[in-house]
C-alpha cells in the first residue's frame, strides 16, 4: 500500500479504509460478496472502504475475524476514531487512552459511562439530513470507543464524581434512562472504579460554574488536568495548574457521598422509576 508523500498526514479513517479494500482485494471478494458473507449492507461497506464512515468497533472485530487479520482492523479503528473529535480534544484523548489513574467530575452523566442509546440522545439534538444522522453515528461510535480504556490492560484506577443533577435529569425515553442508570449501577461495582454522587445538599462547590474536570496520571507519574465547558476545552500540563485542580477535586470528593452510599442513592433513583 502506498504511503502519502505530499507532506500532509493521511487521516486514520483513510488508512483504515484503504486497509479494508486491500484485504478484500487480497481475498478476491467483490463488495457484493462481502456483504452477502458478512451480513453488512453493501453501500455501508463501500463507505467504510472510502473513508466516508466510521463504524462501531464491533464491525471491525467481525471483519478482523472474517479476514483473519489478527486484530489489525481494530487497531486501525482505534486510531481512526480520533478523526471524529476536534484537534484540541484529540490531544486529551491520547493521554486518556494511556492513563493509569483517572479522576473525573461532571455535572451530567459522563461520556465514559453512557450507554449507546443515551449517548445517541445526548449527541443528536434536532437532525434534518442523512448527513447529520451519520455524523451522530460517528460521534456515538467514537464515544463508545473511548470506554474501551476502562477495561484495557493494565486496568486503570478510575473515580467518577457526578453531580446529583446528572441523576435527576432523565432522558426523553424512560427505557433509555432506566438502562443508563442500571449501567452506572453495574459499573460502580467494578473493583477498579469508584462512582460518587455529589448531592445538592453539598451546596456551592469549587467547580460549580466550571463544567467538567478530568485529572489524568500516566505510568511515569506525569499528570494533566482537562476542563471542558459547553463549547471549549482546556488541557493543562503545568504542575501548578494541575495541583490547583487536584486540590479542587479533593474538596469535591470530601463533599460527595461515599461510593457505597452513592450506590444506594443510584438504586433508590432506579426504584423511583
Amino acid at each position: 500500500m502506498a504511503v502519502p508523500v505530499d507532506g500532509q498526514r493521511e487521516s486514520g479513517r483513510a488508512v483504515l479504509g484503504r486497509t479494508l479494500k486491500f484485504l478484500r482485494d487480497k481475498e478476491g471478494r467483490s463488495l457484493g460478496q462481502l456483504a452477502e458473507e458478512t451480513g453488512y449492507d453493501k453501500s455501508y461497506l463501500s463507505r467504510l472502504e472510502s473513508g466516508q464512515r466510521l463504524s462501531k468497533v464491533t464491525v471491525m472485530e467481525d471483519l478482523d475475524s472474517y479476514y483473519g487479520s489478527d486484530g489489525l482492523l481494530v487497531s486501525l479503528w482505534k486510531i481512526a476514531r480520533y478523526d471524529a473529535f476536534k484537534d484540541k480534544y484529540q490531544a486529551y484523548m491520547r493521554l486518556e487512552a494511556t492513563a493509569r489513574v483517572l479522576w473525573v467530575y461532571t455535572p451530567d452523566v459522563p461520556g465514559l459511562l453512557q450507554t449507546e442509546e443515551f449517548a445517541r440522545e445526548v449527541l443528536s439534538g434536532p437532525r434534518a439530513t442523512q448527513q447529520d444522522t451519520e455524523a451522530v453515528d460517528e460521534q456515538v461510535a467514537a464515544r463508545l470507543g473511548r470506554q474501551l480504556l476502562l477495561n484495557r490492560p493494565p486496568v486503570p484506577s478510575v473515580r467518577f464524581i457526578v453531580d446529583e443533577s446528572g441523576f435527576r435529569r432523565p432522558s426523553a425515553s424512560a427505557e433509555t434512562w432506566k438502562g443508563q442508570l442500571a449501567h452506572i449501577e453495574a459499573v460502580a461495582q467494578w473493583p477498579h472504579i469508584a462512582v460518587q454522587v455529589l448531592p445538592f445538599s453539598a451546596g456551592v462547590h469549587p467547580l460549580v460554574a466550571k463544567g467538567s474536570l478530568t485529572l489524568l496520571w500516566q505510568a511515569d507519574g506525569s499528570a494533566v488536568a482537562y476542563t471542558e465547558g459547553d463549547s471549549s476545552g482546556l488541557l493543562m500540563e503545568d504542575p501548578e495548574d494541575v495541583l490547583q485542580h487536584r486540590l479542587s477535586y479533593d474538596r469535591l470528593r470530601d463533599l460527595a457521598l461515599s461510593p457505597s452510599d452513592s450506590l444506594g442513592f443510584i438504586r433508590d433513583v432506579l426504584k423511583e422509576l
